[in-house]
């Protein structure tokens, strides 16, 4: 079992303009909301692959319907600490070019004793899971602290990723060992302070997180691919060229495709080739849309990995 953690739940508004006219009228195309939120888009990739997830986190009152409805339609089990208030709302609009730009809502504040709450929930609920999931911001009132927190009360043989900012990974690395880290290139050079182009560069920054105690790290190419290193072996797999509509919710697609290859018990070439499968399968869906699964039958059978 995959246990998903979502501490920030979002409406995500997807709009698609020719061109994004900065200071000057724009018209939609098109318009598409969907209930989401970085770890629900996880547990539902994992469903999408036929594995057993259940869903946690915040879940505010006034749009929880929205949201269950989305997670029953998709098959996926949840146990939410409901909190007071609505969902932050974020706003993504994409132009003709693929070009994306994020507007981020910052939503309601969860109080101390539903924080409180929260953890204990993730205790209970990790006993029965191998896996553990825990990606996104955090709403108003939660410390960065609440990350480290959060995953410390999990057993220590469940395998945890993360998928996170830099204050958020940090809080988690200090309170158990990580044993999965996505970031993309640019919280990469965020976390390591340095920019990178290379692959041997990215691979040699990555050390800023495996000296730390990651065991692995996921680098998230875009239309490049990804990167997966554990400091000693350095593979590499190339997305598929395909017709990209949207990237929002690529990464998340990897992290569940990790995921249901973890519970397979697969070994990190055929993890890294099944991230990227997703990652590009999910890229030629419009709005936050995710991949589906005969996509990525398709792409799986395309594309390769090669140690570097």
């Amino acid at each position: 079992m995959i246990l998903s953690i979502c501490p920030n739940p979002s409406i995500d508004c997807t709009i698609e303009l020719d061109n994004l006219n900065v200071g000057m009228l724009n018209r939609i195309n098109n318009k598409v909301e969907t209930y989401s939120g970085k770890a629900l888009n996880v547990a539902v990739g994992v469903a999408r692959l036929n594995r057993p997830c259940i869903a946690t986190g915040f879940m505010f009152e006034e749009h929880k319907s929205m949201f269950e409805h989305t997670l029953k339609k998709e098959g996926v089990d949840y146990d939410f600490v409901y909190s007071p208030g609505a969902a932050r709302t974020n706003y993504k609009i994409i132009d003709r070019k693929s070009m994306l730009t994020e507007i981020n809502d910052r939503g309601a504040e969860v109080d101390l004793k539903k924080q409180y709450e929260l953890v204990d929930k993730i205790k209970e609920l990790s006993k029965n899971c191998s896996i553990a999931v825990m990606s996104g911001s955090l709403p108003q009132g939660v410390s960065k602290e609440f990350y480290g927190q959060a995953l410390s009360v999990i057993p220590k043989d469940v395998k945890v990723i993360v998928d996170a900012e830099k204050d958020n990974v940090l809080s988690a690395i200090n309170s158990r060992q990580i044993f999965m880290v996505k970031p993309n290139l640019k919280e990469l050079e965020v976390f390591a302070n340095k920019s990178v182009t290379s692959k041997t560069e990215i691979a040699n920054a990555c050390r800023c997180y495996l000296d730390l105690g990651v065991k692995y790290v996921m680098v998230s190419l875009g239309g490049e691919g990804a990167i997966l290193t554990d400091g000693k072996r350095n593979l590499y797999c190339k997305s598929a060229n395909v017709a990209v509509n949207s990237t929002v919710g690529a990464g998340d697609s990897m992290v569940a495709a990790t995921c249901s290859a973890l519970l397979d018990n697969a070994d990190v070439e055929e993890i890294l080739l099944r991230a990227v499968s997703a990652g590009t399968a999910a890229v030629t869906t419009s709005g936050t849309n995710l991949f589906y699964k005969d996509k990525y039958d398709e792409i799986y059978s395309k594309i390769f990995v090669e140690e570097f």
